[in-house]
């Protein structure tokens, strides 16, 4: 990010230090980074295992996941086994206005990197937890992954086709949705420091964000007494909605359950007297004949290619998707124009096309392109500098092994 743009960013001049791994926690922090935050990255010298993840010759070398979350950070290495370690980290986190950590219980407080070492120091600092199952349970010092979320909140056994199995979501949900949600908390927090010079502990976790997610679900739930069932893609209560269509290209889906709606789709597909059918005369007729309606949606629908069965229905004010896959989604008109993708440099010599953040600021743009994915260590030496250590104390540690960095010599000062 340019020094002018990093200037308008929403977030300039706000510092974050993350002791994060995978998608969570260096999720949160990524959206801050993207909001122009300085976001120092503290690793170990074994790096966060997100930099792993899938890697092979097929990737290039490169960790899709780490990409995804760690563009436009500064990574430092610092071995927080050792004493020096500790301090050196310690001093990074109390010059910062938000710590990060999403690391196995316990493991914070033992180095004395927890909330409350930490605020008794610097009570305006604000400090996030993000773990797998919270941290008042029974299961808090169990280890947390997306897919454990996924189960134990209720979200793969409703998941999946009617009288099949319970399936996962095709991407990390818990873990993207946790990132995101972990980042509105850590921006009211600021607000409220800003205002008031008061800071705040901010616990959340996995699974608490999975079962909120599902806030609707559960309201029906509640509503009902009925236990939630695997539906595949339709909507239970409603239809038609969200029900896949196959065309001669591939699928679309439909929405149109509202009575009005109905009646357009039913013109749209030149069969209007279908909209009084008594099989389909209301809402809850559809839903119960259901395979009959889909069945004749297809028969209607099935000989036109997708982009044909969208123009047709949008005509006649019809909610409809085209199921695309990835390369279709890249090509779409609809994100090029909304400057969705950025370019951003692999950190091994190369460039990628990535999502960024799905929103824009008109008078403080972000303005992130090509961000750099930084290198294990990358900047230890700049950011221990910018710290307070000078150059002697920075080659001892180097020296030591309790701090590394590429290329250390050449980044003194």
């Amino acid at each position: 990010m340019s020094a002018a743009v990093q200037e308008q960013a929403p977030l300039a001049g706000v510092q974050v230090v993350e002791f994060g791994q995978f998608i969570a926690g260096p999720g949160a922090t990524q959206i801050l980074a993207d909001l122009g935050a300085d976001v120092i990255k503290i690793e170990s010298p074994n790096g966060d295992n997100g930099r792993r993840f899938g890697v092979s010759d097929a990737t290039g070398g490169r960790s899709g996941l780490f990409m995804a979350y760690n563009r436009g950070k500064r990574s430092v290495v610092v071995d927080m086994r050792r004493p020096e370690g500790l301090t050196v980290a310690r001093t990074l986190a109390l010059q910062a206005d938000v710590v990060v950590q999403n690391a196995r219980a316990g493991v914070m407080r033992s180095l004395g990197l927890d909330a409350q070492s930490l605020r008794e120091a610097k009570p305006g600092l604000v400090y996030v937890s993000v773990s797998g199952f919270g941290t008042l349970g029974p299961s808090r010092e169990r280890p947390g992954l997306d897919i454990a979320a996924q189960a134990e909140s209720g979200m793969m056994s409703i998941t999946g086709e009617r009288g099949g199995t319970p399936l996962k979501a095709g991407f990390p949900v818990a873990d993207a949705s946790t990132a995101s949600a972990t980042a509105n908390a850590i921006l009211a927090a600021l607000y409220r420091q800003a205002r008031t010079g008061r800071g705040e502990t901010i616990e959340t976790s996995l699974l608490a964000v999975a079962v909120s997610m599902q806030a609707q679900i559960w309201a029906e739930y509640q509503c009902t007494g009925r236990q939630p069932a695997r539906s595949g893609n339709a909507q239970p209560l409603v239809a038609p909605a969200a029900d896949l269509i196959e065309v001669r290209d591939g699928h679309i889906v439909i929405s149109a359950y509202l009575d009005e709606h109905w009646r357009r789709l039913c013109r749209a597909i030149g069969m209007p007297a279908l909209a009084t059918d008594a099989r389909f005369a209301t809402n809850n007729d559809r839903v119960r004949n259901r395979a009959a309606l889909i069945g004749l949606l297809a028969d209607a629908l099935g000989a036109l290619e997708g982009e044909q069965a969208r123009a047709l229905l949008e005509r006649h004010g019809v909610v409809v998707g085209v199921v695309r896959n990835y390369a279709q989604v890249l090509a779409s008109e609809d994100v090029r124009a909304s400057g969705l993708f950025q370019t951003i440099d692999d950190g091994v010599g190369g460039q990628l096309q990535l999502p960024g953040q799905p929103f824009t600021f008109t008078d403080a743009p972000p303005g992130a392109t090509a961000q750099a994915v930084p290198r294990l260590g990358q900047h230890t030496a700049e950011v221990l500098a910018q710290a307070g250590f000078d150059t002697t104390d920075i080659a001892r540690l180097h020296a030591q092994g309790v701090v590394q960095g590429e290329q250390f010599a050449s980044a003194l000062p």
